[in-house]
């Protein structure tokens, strides 16, 4: 089985250059399942309904999120109707939505996990015991992936190292910027730090630089705007064994 995950979508324009070139990607690579990370994918922050069908209408089978998913009010509702839009599940009780989703191809379900980071972010439940109760909830399901929303590096590895052997793959988004560690963990588990990003490649992290280096320079309110230009779509492609759910290959691409 093969599970492509994308990085970050950024703006209308990394929208715009996901429903380019994902279609081909699936097809080319025999893609069983995918997850794309949509909670930037709104010009100015946030997912809204019309970035999600974006994303979904360019082939995502589950859109994952993060710390700015409830940026725009008007997706509060989507994310109570839709089982295959996730937000972070360690937030607290009675928050729009949910965290754990599952694919279900008939022959086999694959169980997608949203979860976000607590280092240099939101104090939320811990992503450590989130994570076991989601897991008995869903019976320790054989095909489970796990996009990590997190700004540490260590509580990626973390994360992932406390679930080897538990769960099939571990993703980190987050960050923007494509890591270079993937690799199958003892126990069989897939990671990469950080998947990176679908959108502008000369800005900063997707925003026009010039407004980034005033925010850091100033350390002003700036409001911050898409970049544009040329785009890039990063993303990690998991092979797991059909058999036992292990992840037996990780590969990065960028289109």
């Amino acid at each position: 089985m093969k599970i492509l995950c994308i990085g970050d979508v950024v703006g209308a324009i990394g929208c715009r250059h996901l429903q380019a070139h994902l279609p081909r990607v699936k097809r080319e690579l025999s893609v069983d399942v995918c997850i794309v990370n949509g909670e930037n994918s709104a010009d100015g922050n946030g997912i809204t309904p019309v970035s999600a069908k974006h994303i979904f209408d360019a082939g995502a089978d589950v859109i994952t999120g993060g710390n700015h998913t409830f940026r725009r009010h008007e997706v509060y509702e989507l994310l109570e109707e839709n089982a295959f839009l996730l937000r972070p599940a360690n937030l607290p009780a009675g928050t729009p939505g949910r965290g754990i989703t599952t694919v279900d191809r008939g022959r086999y379900q694959v169980a997608v996990i949203n979860l976000q980071g607590t280092v240099y972010m939101e104090a939320l439940t811990s992503p450590f015991e989130a994570l076991d109760a989601l897991l008995k909830e869903a019976g320790n399901p054989k095909f489970c992936i796990v996009d990590f929303h997190a700004e540490a590096t260590a509580e990626k590895r973390a994360l992932a190292g406390y679930a080897d052997g538990r769960i099939s793959a571990l993703f980190g988004t987050h960050t923007h910027v494509a890591t270079a560690d993937e690799q199958v963990l003892e126990g069989g588990t897939g990671f990469i730090t950080d998947v990176g990003m679908t959108g502008p490649t000369n800005s900063c992290l997707g925003v026009r630089t010039e407004l980034s280096i005033e925010k850091m320079r100033t350390k002003l309110p700036v409001r911050f705007a898409t970049a544009e230009g040329p785009c890039a779509m990063d993303g990690v492609l998991f092979t797991l064994d059909d058999a036992t759910g292990k992840c037996v290959a990780v590969k990065r691409i960028r289109v």
